[in-house]
């Protein structure tokens, strides 16, 4: 037991060494404000890309070819239709034309007009009305035929309905699945960002023999948990920074962007979710942490660590996909394997966390989690001090097998 208890407090003092060295640098700054950097160009994007997307709308056209005594009933029935759908699902502006001695010819020269892209045209007697559409496109006929029909029933009475607010007793099913994409996504994103970091700590310990020294003095396993917690602090100092200032945003945001967040109702209550999503980011940055140092380790320079890189990513978007199929899909087998495979586990845990309100797996899948912790810090010390150690610093994937002895 005081053995344990020796190996905790040196880990913990690697710990605090590797933190401190990491977070009292001016790359850490870089590092932290990295997120500014990656939003301006996101923001920069967006912006360039919905300016495209204006302009492309401006040139879009739907029309009709009516009578001009018809033209005034059509255009208020079409702004009444267009009012009761999002802008997003707003088809093309709406042009009248006056029909000429052949409508239809008339109809195949307005979808070649070369002012505008044309997505349909309605034309012909509003009881039979003829619909042109290019071949790829699948909505405008039928806005256009239901903008023919109550352009028909302009003089009929308008009915209104009386509308009563109504209050779940329950979380909706489509929030509850939304709440469990967004957690699967927000652990994979930070842990995307964050834990990838875990690979190179060791490479320039590597380099300058320090490794050596410290696994002479401390069992190996200390030091790998010890920088696996160092880093961890690292991560918890970023994520606990953007999150004070996302909090600090909040009041900011706009009504509909607030309630359409406070629509976002997790099966087992808002309080609850919030902390097993921050113990399944940090199972889930020490599972994934946990078998990135094994391998980095494994490397001995930053060509190696590049090299590794693109499997690591590989790893963390396997993981994603199977999380959100199961976030999709609560109770079915996929769940099921993405709930019980370790490095899948915390980002399936969290969706089923926003899907059912039961908490004893939660209890199971956190005890079962630092299992696979422990074992894989176990497992890449071993390979550590077998391959590496002993075999003059060369990676078990570079090393060959000795020539058999002729003779």
């Amino acid at each position: 037991m005081n053995g344990f208890r020796h190996a905790v407090r040196q880990a913990l003092t690697i710990a605090r060494r590797d933190f401190v060295a990491t977070v009292y640098t001016p790359v850490f700054l870089l590092f932290l404000f990295a997120p500014v950097l990656i939003g301006s160009i996101s923001a920069i994007g967006g912006i360039g890309a919905a300016s495209m997307g204006d302009g492309v709308a401006d040139k879009a056209r739907i029309v009709a070819i009516v009578p001009a005594e018809i033209a005034p009933a059509m255009i208020a029935q079409d702004k009444r239709l267009r009012a009761m759908f999002p802008r997003d699902f707003r088809p093309s502006t709406l042009s009248i034309a006056a029909p000429s001695a052949d409508p239809a010819r008339q109809a195949r020269a307005a979808i070649d007009d070369r002012r505008y892209d044309v997505d349909g045209v309605l034309y012909g007697d509003l009881a039979r009305p003829q619909v042109l559409i290019p071949a790829t496109d699948r909505y405008t006929a039928g806005y256009l035929e239901a903008l023919a029909q109550a352009t028909l029933s302009a003089d009929a009475p308008r009915i209104v309905a009386t509308r009563h607010e109504a209050t779940r007793a329950r979380a909706s099913i489509g929030g509850q699945h939304q709440s469990g994409f967004i957690a699967v996504f927000g652990i994979f994103f930070l842990t995307l960002f964050l834990a990838g970091q875990v690979v190179g700590t060791m490479a320039e310990e590597r380099n300058t023999k320090v490794i050596e020294v410290l696994a002479a003095a401390v069992p190996l396993e200390a030091v790998f948990a010890g920088k696996l917690v160092g880093m961890f602090g690292v991560a918890v100092l970023f994520v606990g920074f953007w999150g004070a200032v996302l909090l600090s945003l909040g009041q900011w945001l706009p009504p509909t962007t607030a309630q359409a967040i406070g629509d976002l109702a997790p099966a087992i209550g808002a309080p609850t979710f919030a902390l097993l999503f921050a113990a399944y980011f940090s199972l889930a940055y020490l599972l994934l942490g946990s078998v990135f140092l094994g391998i980095g380790a494994q490397a001995s320079s930053q060509r190696e660590i590049q090299m590794l890189s693109l499997p690591i990513t590989i790893v963390q978007v396997a993981m994603f996909a199977l999380a959100s199929a199961a976030a999709r899909q609560p109770e079915s087998w996929v769940a099921r394997v993405a709930e019980v495979f370790p490095l899948s586990s915390p980002f399936a845990m969290a969706g089923r966390a926003a899907n059912s309100a039961t908490l004893w797996p939660h209890a199971l899948a956190l005890v079962w989690q630092l299992l696979w912790v422990a074992l894989f810090i176990w497992t890449g010390a071993r390979l550590f001090r077998r391959g590496v150690l002993q075999s003059g610093s060369t990676p078990f994937w570079r090393r060959s097998r000795p020539a058999p002895i002729s003779g």
